[in-house]
């Protein structure tokens, strides 16, 4: 009964935190192209960067939002099909990659430090005890079980690796943190998104499982048998995303689908990095198709399914870098081009302050 209790209270949770997720302030973005119509330069001529600022001023309701404090947050979790030989590296690099990360030394410190964000790393269920002054240990458990043989997790755990990204992103606004970026780390964590694109698109394993870390044809060929394998024993329900989480997912994918839940609640922005991050932006925008329009995209990954993702998911990269490392890189670079895009409403000068001639407003031009 106790148990019971406890899944009703975290579904009321996650339903409560669902609900809280508002539309677009529509008024707010008709200003802000309005105000990058009087900018000097021709309509449209900047592309993305001018959406970026149109959704950004939707999301917050201020036609010149300011983002003084971002952060990527980088969900760490393991997985059970590891024993399936789908990864070329061993789950213990986890852990070790979990400390790196802690340390400053990974790849998305790098482009976090370059970018003037925090990197906040999250035990959600990394198969091994880890300490750190700067860890946030949210685990819900060690790991996940081997969706080959059976469901990765419950669905209890499910949602609470869910209630595990909200409660990081609840943490990080009271810190004064605006906007967001995805970032993970779990070896093997390329077979569960592409199981979660099959279960929730009806994708084939061929068109969405990728190389990962690299592995060659034959164990890509088989990576493709284990994915239809766990569809196959776990039979997940396309139409409920929770199901697919919990018998395909990961728990730090979880946590990420939490994670972009809670910032749509916030009225924040979210960055969505790559191939693992898109897979749980599906799982959030099947949950809650509110959330959608708080997603930016970052950059098309080089793994196989993740154009698939972004088109089901409506989202446009900005960035094409033949990257494919994850851990929140894609993110650290997109929040540098929409610094640009701010910038660029804030500081640009409009016709009438340039003293330039608009064509829009010029009755002469054109005429005889």
């Amino acid at each position: 009964m106790n148990e019971m209790n406890a899944m009703n209270v975290m579904n009321e949770r996650l339903s409560e935190v669902i609900g809280r997720i508002p539309a677009l302030d529509n008024t707010a973005m008709e200003a802000a192209a309005a105000h990058q119509n009087q900018l000097t330069k021709p309509p449209g001529s900047l592309g993305l960067l001018e959406e970026l600022a149109v959704q950004l001023a939707g999301i917050t309701g201020t036609v010149t939002p300011e983002f003084k404090q971002k952060a990527i947050i980088v969900m760490a979790g393991d997985h059970g099909v590891c024993a399936e030989g789908i990864s070329a590296f061993t789950a213990e690099v986890t852990p070790q990659m979990v400390m790196n990360f802690l340390a400053g030394g990974a790849a998305v410190n790098v482009l976090a430090r370059q970018a003037g964000a925090e990197v906040i790393c999250v035990d959600v269920g990394v198969n091994a005890d880890l300490s750190h002054p700067q860890l946030q240990s949210r685990k819900v458990r060690r790991g996940t079980g081997n969706m080959a043989q059976g469901p990765a997790m419950t669905r209890e755990e499910a949602v609470a690796a869910i209630l595990a990204g909200v409660d990081t992103v609840n943490e990080c606004v009271q810190a004064g943190i605006r906007m967001f970026s995805t970032g993970e780390m779990g070896i093997g964590n390329t077979t569960p998104s592409a199981a979660i694109l099959c279960a929730l698109t009806g994708l084939a394993p061929e068109e969405a499982v990728g190389r990962g870390t690299g592995i060659g044809d034959a164990q890509w060929a088989h990576k493709c048998n284990v994915v239809r394998q766990a569809l196959e024993v776990n039979q997940p329900d396309r139409n409920d995303a929770l199901d697919v989480l919990a018998k395909v997912g990961g728990l730090e994918i979880a946590g990420l689908t939490g994670v972009i839940l809670g910032a749509a609640a916030h009225r924040l922005p979210v960055v969505v990095d790559g191939f693992i991050s898109s897979a749980a932006a599906l799982a959030a925008v099947r949950l809650a198709p509110a959330a959608q329009p708080y997603l930016i995209g970052s950059h098309l990954s080089e793994e196989r399914g993740h154009a698939a993702l972004l088109a089901e998911l409506g989202l446009k990269p900005g960035l094409h870098l033949n990257m494919r490392l994850g851990e929140g890189t894609g993110g650290a670079l997109m929040f540098s081009i929409i610094d640009a895009s701010l910038r660029i409403m804030q500081e640009m000068a409009t016709f009438a302050q340039a003293g330039v001639s608009n064509k829009d407003t010029d009755d002469s031009e054109g005429q005889a």
